[in-house]
């Protein structure tokens, strides 16, 4: 029990310098590699674990030729540490906005579609309004943890369900089936689901709670029925619009292209649930604020397209 006394008391006075070390280890693999992310000396990342390890009385990492393979209690911390990280920007962030008027950073995070098809055009419009907010997009189709501050402002796919937090519904976006042109003047046009069983479909490699969500608009539609598959939504999109085959895409996005064709309508309709959300205790930053009404107003756009 006293060890343990110990070992707490002395865990509160570690550093975040630290913890950073860690996660960058646990990322490269190597000391070498983590002092090139974080742009520090090699033997100041070596210190940094063993102080660590050190302190908690536990060891993180074991040596071999090939690197650093992290034991059970190093991989037990990543996640409290990220969590340090995040909020660690997210102090940043909150500093660098204070003073008058709209400035300093804001963490936007969204899927890769949206971020790269439908968020660009929408924040050139906030920073033309606004120039000295600064925004960083992160975007990725894992939910990030705005209780854990990963982001101040998500873009999300489903309605979010933790407390905290405030939420704008957009709307449905809607899923449909499409080929190019050019597709279907090789292959033909499939009239039925039936027909698609002799064309190149388009799909996901891994299933994912969406795509089970999905199931009853595509049912039927199994990982082995793809001729192409990849869990990228991008690289699906951009293999639609090659020619390569027949995908899902969001209907907004297929109608700026008149070479994509959309196939069975009634049949193949998937509504995509659209929310932007932020933690409560942002309501009352400019940055945050002006950043969340612009990404509603831009995506409720986007939706009527």
């Amino acid at each position: 029990m006293m060890l343990a006394a110990i070992q707490i008391c002395m865990a509160e006075e570690i550093g975040w310098e630290l913890y950073r070390s860690l996660l960058a280890v646990l990322d490269a693999g190597s000391l070498s590699g983590a002092a090139r992310i974080l742009g520090v000396a090699q033997p100041t990342l070596g210190r940094h674990v063993a102080a660590l390890e050190r302190a908690l009385g536990v060891a993180l990492f074991t040596r071999s030729q090939t690197g650093l393979m992290p034991t059970e209690a190093g991989l037990s911390l990543r996640s409290y540490a990220e969590s340090m990280r995040s909020m660690a920007a997210a102090l940043e962030r909150a500093a660098s906005s204070q003073g008058e008027g709209v400035r300093g950073s804001v963490r936007v995070t969204a899927s890769e579609v949206i971020g790269v098809e439908v968020l660009p055009p929408i924040i050139t419009r906030l920073r033309d309004h606004y120039p000295e907010l600064d925004v960083e997009l992160v975007l990725t189709d894992r939910v990030q943890d705005m209780l854990r501050r990963e982001a101040d402002i998500a873009v999300r796919m489903l309605r979010p369900r933790q407390e905290l937090l405030v939420a704008r519904r957009i709307g449905k976006i809607e899923l449909g089936l499409y080929a190019h042109q050019h597709y279907l003047a090789r292959r033909g046009t499939p009239r039925t689901i039936a027909e698609l069983a002799s064309h190149a479909l388009i799909g996901f490699d891994t299933v994912t709670p969406f795509i089970r969500s999905a199931g009853k608009a595509l049912s039927g539609w199994r990982r082995d029925d793809f001729a192409l598959r990849t869990d990228n939504n991008l690289a699906q999109l951009a293999l639609i619009r090659a020619g390569a085959g027949i995908g899902i895409c969001q209907v907004p996005l297929a109608r700026r292209d008149e070479s994509l064709v959309r196939l069975m309508a009634r049949q193949v309709c998937v509504p995509m649930e659209t929310w932007i959300t932020m933690h409560e205790d942002l309501r009352g930053s400019p940055r945050c604020r002006v950043t969340f009404d612009a990404l509603v107003e831009g995506l409720q756009q986007h939706n009527r397209e």
